[in-house]
């Protein structure tokens, strides 16, 4: 993603149309529609001066987060953040969304990172597929479609590899904190965490302009916005969850850790925007339950890159992406004391960000009326959270031949890790292979509802994969992105803590400081230097018949911006 999970960036496609100078913000109206806020207090100030400070300046809170000292609050006052700001209480505040707006839009193109992985793979075309899954020729100890899995194959996590000395320990958990996850899922189910899992965000059906965002409630399968900790409407958490963590169970595939537990963290939404407040209430409850891996394959929107004082931007815009950078920074701080291992993707948009960028997708979500993203020259002191933040993982991706795919973002500096995302032009002709995507567990609720399916359950497109074991069928999809690249590594991680970890004296279970963590996984990953000439140009041939070339420069040496330490090695990190 960032570090988040997409390709393309979705909302950089939606805003080339929309780009407004920096100071084009409306003057709020004496009645005001009323807004959400996130307001972060200043260290040491209390629940109750802080409820104090809101209350002064014209807000109500509706929920704190103790732990870093952050609330939610609602204010119809137009000038509430200005007021708010000035308190010596108050360390920062940003705009979370407006509330009560009319739901006469169309649907926003421009909806986030968490969606972008899956058009990546189908914006350039669908293909008609075979109309029942591909399955392997049966293998002893091996998943059905194992075959299949050339990304497991690359970090040695298979039957005769990893899996044969360490496949994770139910007392490990990992935390998925994306759009949810499907519980139900037959590749899923034996290693859910329900007791556990939580859903910190509600859905938003329309934004301030009216444009739809999540979509009307009484429009959702369970016709409500507040979704259950066991639920996916969106796919991509559910992707994601599968390749830590399906088991080894003769339907499917396995995960890189396929004996570990997985609790759901649903902090995105349907669309894929994933915003502030709960992106930190899963973070920090991740620490408080005794999580030791959390996979982020995400932003925090709405701004791609944070700048606390950008030129660029307004006064309000400034303060609002210092408030995003300090309380995230808080709570990734929280949890690393707390032993929990923070991974997340590196981002889609094929930059250096250990160079200066252009940025002209930010802020990609409505919270006032007239609101449009506008461009931005942003250095490297810009972060995009939470890959960027402190003792954070970042991962890069990687195809089947090891380059590094064609969108995954890098830097030296910048990039921890490798691990494999995918890259559907990672073939000798350049030309798209979806094959050459991850493959991994997908709701089929989703997919019915994108049409993917045909009436007797089988997939009409080659990107969807179902497998039968009996009466109980399971469907696939093959996806490609960092977000794909990061749980991979995640699951390694969450390998490594099933292998050497100790008892927690705090809680049950096991538990292994994430400096030694990712000590290991740097240590035992397999080195790959940059490519000769470090500027590599990727040529890509377009289903449409069209030709695209751009080309990444790798920096550094055995460490370097495309791999960082390496692609990860599950069999080295438990062997």
């Amino acid at each position: 993603m960032k570090r988040a999970i997409m390709i393309t960036t979705v909302a950089a496609l939606a805003a080339t149309a929309l780009v407004a100078p920096a100071q084009a913000r409306p003057v709020s109206a004496p009645n005001a529609v009323e807004g959400e806020y996130v307001v972060l207090y200043k260290e040491g100030v209390t629940g109750a001066q802080g409820g104090q400070a809101v209350k002064a300046a014209g807000g109500t809170v509706v929920k704190e987060n103790t732990a870093i000292g952050l609330a939610l609050a609602t204010s119809a006052d137009g000038d509430f953040a200005a007021s708010l700001q000035s308190d010596p209480a108050v360390e920062g505040v940003a705009r979370n969304r407006s509330i009560g707006t009319s739901p006469d839009g169309i649907r926003a193109k421009g909806v986030a990172r968490a969606i972008a992985d899956k058009q990546a793979v189908e914006q350039e075309g669908r293909e008609a597929g075979p109309s029942a899954g591909v399955a392997a020729a049966p293998r002893p100890r091996a998943e059905p479609l194992s075959e299949l899995q050339w990304d497991m194959k690359q970090i040695k996590a298979t039957a005769d590899g990893a899996h044969k000395y360490q496949q994770g320990r139910k007392e490990v958990l990992v935390g998925v904190i994306d759009t949810g996850v499907d519980g139900s899922h037959p590749d899923i189910a034996p290693n859910f965490n329900r007791a556990l899992s939580r859903n910190f965000t509600v859905d938003i059906p329309v934004d301030a302009n009216g444009q739809e965002v999540d979509g009307p409630c009484e429009a959702e399968p369970d016709r409500s916005c507040d979704d259950p900790n066991d639920v996916d409407e969106r796919g991509h958490g559910t992707h994601v969850a599968s390749s830590i963590a399906s088991p080894v169970n003769g339907l499917g595939i396995a995960g890189v850790a396929p004996k570990v537990s997985l609790v759901n963290l649903r902090a995105g939404q349907d669309s894929g925007f994933f915003f502030l407040y709960p992106s930190v209430e899963a973070i920090t409850y991740a620490a408080d339950i005794g999580v030791d891996v959390v996979n982020m394959s995400y932003y925090i929107d709405p701004w791609l890159f944070n700048c606390a004082d950008n030129p660029a931007d307004s006064a309000a815009n400034r303060l609002e992406q210092h408030t995003v950078i300090t309380a995230t920074q808080r709570a990734l701080a929280y949890a690393h004391r707390r032993n929990v291992t923070l991974v997340a993707a590196a981002g889609n948009e094929g930059m250096d960000y250990t160079k200066e960028n252009t940025d002209t997708s930010s802020p990609n979500f409505v919270s006032e009326p007239g609101e449009a993203p506008y461009s931005r020259i942003i250095p490297p002191s810009c972060l995009s959270l939470p890959s960027e933040g402190q003792n954070v993982i970042s991962v890069a991706s990687t195809g089947i031949s090891k380059r590094k795919s064609y969108y995954s973002s890098h830097g030296n500096g910048y990039t921890d890790i490798a691990g494999p995302g995918g890259d559907v032009y990672d073939t000798p002709e350049n030309r798209r292979d979806i094959t050459k995507a991850t493959l991994s567990a997908y709701p089929k609720a989703v997919l019915e509802s994108e049409g993917l399916l045909n009436p007797d359950g089988t997939p009409n497109v080659n990107s969807v994969v179902r497998d039968c074991k009996g009466t109980e069928c399971a469907y696939y999809q093959y996806l490609q992105g960092t977000s794909m690249a990061s749980p991979r590594v995640a699951g390694v991680a969450a390998l490594i803590v099933s292998e050497y970890g100790r008892r927690d004296s705090r809680r049950p279970g096991l538990t292994l400081r994430p400096a030694l963590v990712q000590k290991i996984l740097n240590k035992t990953a397999t080195p790959v230097r940059c490519p000769s000439p470090p500027a590599y140009t990727y040529t890509r041939h377009l289903p449409n018949g069209t030709t695209v070339t751009t080309t990444h420069t790798c920096e550094g040496g055995k460490t370097n911006g495309f791999y960082g330490a390496g692609i990860v090695d599950a069999l080295r990190a438990v062997r």
